[in-house]
């Protein structure tokens, strides 16, 4: 039996690959490559001395799908596969609409036809919207989303929880994730954005390799302590591990479960700055820009929920964080070469 990883060569998707490997799942990768490169699947392979499936095929294609589990035992599916880029969603939402909802649907459409009705949802706190105060709690109200793409997220956490309702055979995760930086202690596996990176490190990281010339802090009015934004930073390797967790819980029991997967810390922008060049001995240049549309001023989580009912807990520091952010961006200046 395998466990099906869409979006599984992108910067989570790998490190949840590597981790789903290294735990002794047999793991399969989909993945259309508009936001990822398929040499992240080749690394995985290598850090973990272990095969992996790899189908280029985008969620949407209903007849690719039936493909991959008709030629595979598919257990449980992991989906991170979506368009993820808050100011492109809200430039171009109907993309955004119609990749992330409409290949979700699609996707638990093959998944039932398969007879698989297991699914963790790679879902956001951008569900939570601007009004809750941090820290935030999966009990409380969802919506009032400030952007597209967190609107899809909510959007498909309904679809799954609905699902759930109508067939109570489903069994379903959904993870909400926090800021998610770093990489693999290997420094073979990392964030490569497309084009300008639009999350705060990666930005960092190139300023620091001399591929950008300064970082713009998007605002510093907010009603936070130093007046930048301030979010909860989790290392990509623990958010994988909770994964681990999530793939267990959904093969252990039918249900629909929501968790926080965060720090329960807020760090600031200029925090997140001052701790990479003191982790890493390096000078940022950063630069005051205007505040993003979209973006509020504080978002940071209460992990307690996962810690009692998953056994997870995140262990990794901002310090470690941001040197294994480094280390991936210095051993690969130009990301995955192909």
């Amino acid at each position: 039996m395998s466990i099906l990883v869409t979006g599984g060569s992108g910067f989570i998707g790998s490190h949840t690959c590597v981790e789903l490997l290294n735990s002794g799942y047999d793991t399969i990768i989909l993945d259309n490559l508009c936001n990822s490169k398929s040499e992240s699947v080749k690394r995985i392979k290598e850090i973990t001395g272990k095969d992996v499936k790899f189908y280029e095929c985008d969620i949407r294609d209903r007849e690719g799908l039936d493909k991959i589990f008709a030629e595979n035992s598919i257990e449980a599916v992991i989906h991170f596969a979506g368009l993820k880029c808050v100011p492109e969603s809200i430039s171009d939402p109907l993309s955004y609409y119609d990749n992330n909802i409409g290949g979700t649907v699609t996707l638990c459409q093959a998944m039932a036809a398969a007879g698989c009705k297991k699914i963790v949802f790679s879902s956001s706190a951008t569900v939570y919207g601007s009004e809750n105060p941090s820290p935030l709690k999966e009990d409380m109200p969802e919506g009032k989303t400030t952007n597209p793409y967190g609107t899809t997220k909510l959007y498909i956490e309904r679809v799954l929880k609905d699902l759930y309702a109508s067939d109570n055979e489903w069994s379903v995760c959904l993870l909400r994730y926090f800021n998610p930086i770093g990489a693999h202690k290997s420094g073979r596996i990392g964030e490569d954005p497309n084009g300008i990176p639009n999350n705060l490190v990666p930005y960092i990281t190139q300023v620091a390799i001399g591929k950008l010339d300064h970082l713009n802090v998007n605002g510093n009015d907010y009603p936070t302590p130093d007046g930048t934004g301030v979010r909860d930073y989790i290392h990509v390797v623990d958010l994988a591990l909770g994964h681990i967790k999530a793939v267990e819980k959904v093969l252990g029991e039918t249900g629909c479960n929501t968790y926080n997967l965060g720090t329960g810390t807020g760090y600031s922008v200029l925090d997140v700055v001052n701790a990479f060049e003191k982790a890493n001995n390096i000078k940022i240049k950063y630069e005051i820009a205007p505040r993003r549309p979209g973006d509020i001023a504080t978002c940071y989580s209460d992990p307690s929920k996962a810690k009692e009912e998953l056994g997870w807990v995140a262990t990794r520091d901002l310090t470690e964080m941001c040197e294994d952010s480094w280390r991936w961006q210095s051993n690969n200046p130009r990301g995955y070469e192909e």
